[in-house]
């Protein structure tokens, strides 16, 4: 079958979870020559040792570290745009998107993060995949403070909200109902054993160890759901499945590597922009199955504190900025112009670290002018592969 999904993995420890997601694969008859692994790890990494492991698994991919992502952009003739990728950060899963969006034969995207392992009841890419052709009727959530929590099905017996959400939305009222999914564009899958919470969610949770005393297991999730539109929710990229549609849409940002020392929302807020643009182009993003087992490595809760703090207030209002923008849009790209412009115009002033906001803006209108210039190369490369499958 030909390869059509890219998987990407930031690591730069347990790269060896793989095999445990490609013996899972087998086991369920899927078919691993349709995956594309791209390890996106550090120069201080073992390359070679990552490079092997694919060898030896019998899987197609590739290994980027920093020397190798710069080589990359000067291959393709925009080394102007390497800047797009911060340098030991979660959010260089963005490097990831541009090579998909290089490789035309990428149709869909996969993310899974390293201190992860498939649940086997599950197959694991199948179902993902699945996911994103469903058209059935599935449970719609909404809430009267427009965010969802996704941990909403054992919320009330475990009190958990995930790290991204709003303190400002806490304590709402939910609602429930069943309505037909309409183009998914995104599987979200969630996670037991250490639930993904932010630092002072853990601290408040008895934790100091960047983990949490309180874990989640399989009986408290009890199936898919979808937010309703215009309801917001947090998307954590360490089990996720996309359509190379939502690209322009869907930049991790210049996290970490940042003068405001911003960090950790990576994934959330590219999530609250993902969500925006599906509810104005009219898609769902479906969250719930297939579940991964989260064995997050035990850290100081006070470095995450000092990472997230810079950003905190700031996550309080991302949704806010672009919930009212690109509403006429009809393409995943004009949504994330208009976004993109929302956040680099705008004035934040009174917000800690507003002008990181502008910061992002400007950062996601160079993402966008990357990806027409990466447009020209990937037409070529969509010819060669048409060319090899007619020989």
């Amino acid at each position: 079958m030909q390869q059509d999904i890219c998987v990407v993995v930031p690591t730069i420890r347990e790269y060896e979870c793989l095999r445990a997601y490609f013996e899972n694969a087998r086991d369920h008859g899927f078919d691993l020559d349709r995956l594309f692994v791209l390890l996106v790890t550090e120069d201080f990494c073992d390359v070679e040792a990552m490079e092997r492991m694919l060898a030896e698994e019998g899987v197609d991919g590739a290994v980027f570290d920093g020397s190798r992502r710069q080589a990359w952009f000067e291959e393709r003739g925009v080394p102007a745009f390497s800047h797009l990728i911060p340098e030991a950060s979660h959010a260089q899963t963005s490097f990831g998107l541009l090579y998909m969006w290089a490789h035309p034969r990428f149709e869909r995207g996969v993310f899974i993060d390293d201190d992860t392992l498939p649940h086997e009841e599950w197959d694991f890419f199948g179902r993902h995949l699945a996911n994103l052709d469903r058209t059935d009727e599935v449970e719609s959530v909404r809430s009267d403070e427009r965010w969802v929590n996704v941990l909403y099905q054992s919320a009330d017996d475990n009190g958990l909200y995930p790290r991204g959400y709003p303190y400002a939305a806490m304590d709402e009222t939910v609602e429930t109902d069943r309505r037909q999914l309409v183009d998914v564009v995104a599987s979200q899958g969630l996670w037991t054993n250490v639930p993904d919470l932010d630092a002072v969610r853990i601290l408040t949770d008895g934790d100091l160890q960047g983990q949490a005393q309180t874990r989640t297991e399989k009986s408290d999730f009890e199936g898919d759901f979808v937010a309703d539109p215009g309801q917001y929710l947090t998307v954590c990229s360490m089990n996720l499945a996309f359509e190379r549609a939502v690209i322009p849409a869907f930049y991790q940002l210049p996290m970490d590597e940042n003068e405001w020392d911003v960090g950790r929302f990576d994934d959330i807020w590219s999530g609250v922009f993902l969500k925006r643009a599906a509810d104005v182009l009219g898609k769902d993003v479906l969250t719930g199955y297939p579940l991964c087992e989260h064995n997050k490595a035990p850290r100081s809760t006070f470095d995450d504190l000092n990472n997230e703090v810079p950003g905190l207030e700031l996550n309080e209002h991302v949704w806010e900025v672009v919930d009212d923008v690109g509403g006429d849009a009809t393409t995943w790209r004009e949504a994330a112009t208009a976004m993109a412009h929302a956040l680099a115009d705008g004035d934040f002033s009174a917000w800690t670290n507003g002008e990181f906001l502008n910061h992002c803006g400007d950062y996601w209108l160079d993402w966008l002018t990357c990806l027409s210039e990466l447009e020209p190369a990937a037409a070529e490369d969509r010819t060669a592969d048409a060319t090899l499958a007619d020989d």
